[in-house]
């Protein structure tokens, strides 16, 4: 497994695409929190937190991670070293995994200079106001977790294809699906009432859980859950392809 993320990683950083991704990403985090006359403005919101970056952040990586996941399997199944991997000493659940966690830590490096925002919110704060770090920290934990759901959604999407964009749109879908529509349906009268039970089904309900900066262990099940029930479908596809 440790091979595959070395991999994974080395691949990543082979080509302009992976340094462009990561800018892209900064300069897009930047331009929204700082620039842009919008509701994530951190100026607009009138008061030194991070809760404009936290509520942005999950837009970002609905698009982020597809884009870093997109070629994990495809590309394999495209250039038929997929069939080479079958034949290594190496079972397809730490395929999947060593595949899960090189997106995984080529994600928290993207995510890593957004950290200094911390200390820019430092300075932007009154000398009376203290800067609430326990619920910085625990909305980073709530991120990380997220990233957990996104990556396992994303990985399984690209083993449904061998084209790298097919296997990007099906990546935004499932996690546009996931993360905003079952919170939506719950604001509908499907039945002649709203049905709250749904958002419990929401990548956005359990996220903003955990962004208040309270960790409950529901939400931290959910999102294990979304990873390991994600994971195991794409393994379940590789032993399909394997066969």
């Amino acid at each position: 497994m440790i091979a595959i993320l070395k991999k994974e990683f080395n691949l990543f950083f082979s080509s302009i695409l992976g340094y462009l991704i990561i800018v892209l990403f900064l300069i897009s985090l930047g331009l929204f929190l700082w620039v842009f006359d919008s509701s994530f403005n951190i100026f607009n919101s009138g008061y030194a937190n991070l809760t404009p970056f936290f509520e942005l952040l999950p837009w970002v990586f609905i698009f982020l991670i597809p884009a870093i996941c997109m070629r994990s399997f495809s590309e394999e199944r495209k250039q038929g070293t997929i069939e080479l991997l079958f034949t290594k000493p190496i079972s397809t659940r730490e395929l999947v995994y060593g595949k899960f966690w090189g997106a995984f830590l080529l994600a928290i490096i993207s995510l890593i200079p957004t950290i200094g925002y911390v200390w820019t919110i430092s300075t932007l704060k009154q000398y009376t106001n203290q800067i609430d770090l326990s619920a910085i920290i625990t909305s980073y934990i709530g991120v990380c977790l997220m990233l957990f759901a996104l990556i396992s959604v994303s990985i399984f999407s690209s083993v449904l294809s061998k084209n790298q964009i097919t296997a990007f749109i099906l990546a935004v879908f499932f996690n546009l699906l996931l993360f905003y529509a079952f919170y939506g349906l719950s604001n509908f009268k499907l039945l002649g009432s709203e049905i709250y039970a749904l958002e419990y089904l929401s990548l956005n309900f359990h996220y903003k859980a955990m962004s208040r900066g309270v960790i409950d262990t529901r939400n931290l099940i959910y999102f294990l859950s979304i990873a390991i029930i994600f994971n195991e479908f794409t393994r379940l596809k590789l032993n399909q392809l394997k066969a």
